[in-house]
């Protein structure tokens, strides 16, 4: 049988698929709660309809992606039983406990009150309907924070024993699994990265309606107050995109930067893979560009830096770093077979490694720019300083004296920068993943071992088609969705709720109240 073909082969393109997928959604789930529920606590504090409009904009987007992502992850968790029944068996009651959490608890905390939110605009006080965003928020912090535990574990497995009865891994110790430094060091940089997306997808699309207004106010055009107040909430939603782009993106930075050191000592053929270093060096130099067959170390042309790979492994310039060829040399004589067995897809995890950075740098950059490029004494030209929400005439860009380039670029820049974060993230975890072959689970079971043993070419093949169709299918409708409620901006005509609901009636009496307002429907908020 063709290898391209195999049952084996097919799997992992199968579920490389859908959780590359998936997980464009699930970032954005995780900022999107949190950037509506800060919204809406502004609104609370401050009574300003500007952040109303913003919170009900960015809600509404929040509510499409959550609902593809949610859709899309139930899939995944199918494929472990149908495709990946062999690992299911042999580490099923480890990996899967904090699965279970994360369903339990965090997708509890996410679908009942998320429900609550979205009905009780008019039905809860203002705060407690607030904590309701916030209480989702959270639970979207837990369960990735549950899932990313079981993909550390996958990673540096530990808080487990072999039972010598089944020959099956047993869970010893649920805390030591949700708290080992892969966990907590993977959880922080997948969590900043979210925030990073997020913040880039506020930002690109709120510079989409500046940019408009901005050409609008060029051709002449006077704004009425429908588009002042789109113009006030995606004015504060870009600065809040910024500020958590910038934030992020340094959280992004340091936590990567942590999470390689843990990774060169659990996991040195990734590290080593990610560098394209064959051979041990002292010290090592770290690779930024390099044009030619990585995967063979014959590059015509590389740019690299001296000692900089060492002092990333160790936090000194002078270090040796191990090289591919003298670690696949020591897993072969740890775990049996040939050197060659334990060496990944080096032009896969070398490009990945780089693209990540790239992407998401990128991004934090574009989002140090806009801040720098729209603080306060530049947002606004002199005489329009007069009140907050006040825009006598639109002067969106920074002040006269910028240069043309950031008057010409700046909201061009912030849209390009809206799908950067998203590549980042896909070639993060094709790295992360790629890197750690051929283990499922590092240094105790293999990818070959871990597949469903009654599963065939033909059911792989068949299932595949499948998915890709209906993810074709369910990317068209997110997609157009997106735009389409992206492009209409906030819906200013709709008033904040001027009073907090009570239990009493209108009149004051207690009981069930058969006015008008007993008789007003239910309000959805979408």
């Amino acid at each position: 049988m063709d290898l391209a073909l195999a049952p084996e082969t097919l799997a992992r393109w199968q579920f490389g698929i859908t959780t590359v997928y998936h997980f464009l959604f699930v970032p954005l789930t995780i900022s999107l709660s949190a950037v509506t529920a800060g919204l809406e606590t502004a609104w609370v504090r401050t009574g300003k309809e500007k952040y109303f409009h913003a919170t009900k904009f960015w809600g509404k987007l929040f509510l499409i992606n959550i609902a593809m992502g949610v859709v899309t992850g139930i899939v995944q968790e199918f494929q472990f039983g149908m495709n990946w029944s062999s690992y299911s068996r042999f580490v099923g009651d480890v990996f899967g406990a904090p699965l279970a959490m994360e369903a339990l608890l965090a997708f509890f905390f996410e679908s009942t009150f998320i429900g609550l939110w979205i009905f009780g605009w008019d039905r809860l006080p203002k705060k407690i309907h607030c904590a309701c965003i916030w209480i989702v928020a959270v639970g979207t912090l837990l369960s990735a924070y549950f899932i990313l535990a079981a993909n550390s574990w996958m990673q540096h497995p530990n808080g487990y024993t072999i039972d010598p009865h089944t020959h099956r891994a047993r869970l010893t110790s649920i805390w030591t699994v949700l708290t080992q430094n892969t966990t907590l060091v993977q959880a922080f940089h997948t969590l900043t990265a979210s925030f990073l997306t997020g913040a880039a997808f506020v930002v690109g699309i709120a510079s989409y309606h500046l940019w408009r207004a901005k050409r609008a106010q060029a051709a002449g055009r006077t704004p009425d107050t429908r588009e002042r107040k789109k113009i006030g909430a995606m004015r504060s939603s870009l600065r809040t995109g910024l500020v958590i782009a910038v934030i992020a993106g340094m959280g992004t930075a340091i936590s990567g930067d942590t999470l390689g050191k843990v990774m060169f000592e659990q996991q040195p053929m990734k590290m080593a893979s990610a560098e394209a270093l064959w051979d041990t060096q002292t010290p090592a130099p770290f690779s930024v560009f390099a044009v030619g067959d990585v995967a063979q170390g014959h590059n015509s042309v590389e740019l690299s830096v001296p000692g900089l790979l060492s002092f990333l492994a160790h936090d000194d310039f002078t270090q040796s770093v191990p090289g591919i060829n003298n670690v696949a040399k020591a897993e072969a004589a740890k775990y049996g077979g040939q050197p060659k067995d334990y060496i990944p897809n080096i032009f896969v995890t070398f490009w990945g490694f780089r693209l990540m950075i790239g992407f998401g740098m990128t991004s934090f950059a574009a989002g140090a720019i806009g801040l720098w490029t729209t603080r306060r004494k530049r947002w606004l030209a002199p005489q329009m300083r007069t009140g907050e929400d006040e825009v006598p005439r639109l002067m969106l860009t920074p002040h006269r004296e910028m240069s043309t380039f950031f008057t010409k670029w700046s909201w061009r820049i912030g849209i390009l920068t809206m799908g950067f974060p998203l590549l980042a993230n896909s070639f993060g975890w094709i790295f992360t993943e790629m890197g750690r072959q051929p283990w499922v689970v590092y240094g105790l079971m293999k990818t070959r071992d871990a597949v469903s043993p009654g599963v065939g070419q033909a059911e792989v093949i068949t299932s595949i088609a499948v998915f890709t169709v209906l993810y074709a299918v369910l990317a068209l409708i997110e997609v157009r969705l997106m735009i389409q409620y992206a492009k209409a901006g906030p819906v200013v005509d709709e008033e904040p709720p001027t009073r907090d609901p009570r239990l009493r009636g209108p009149s004051g009496g207690d009981g069930d109240d058969t006015g008008a307002e007993a008789d007003k429907p239910l309000a959805f908020a979408y």
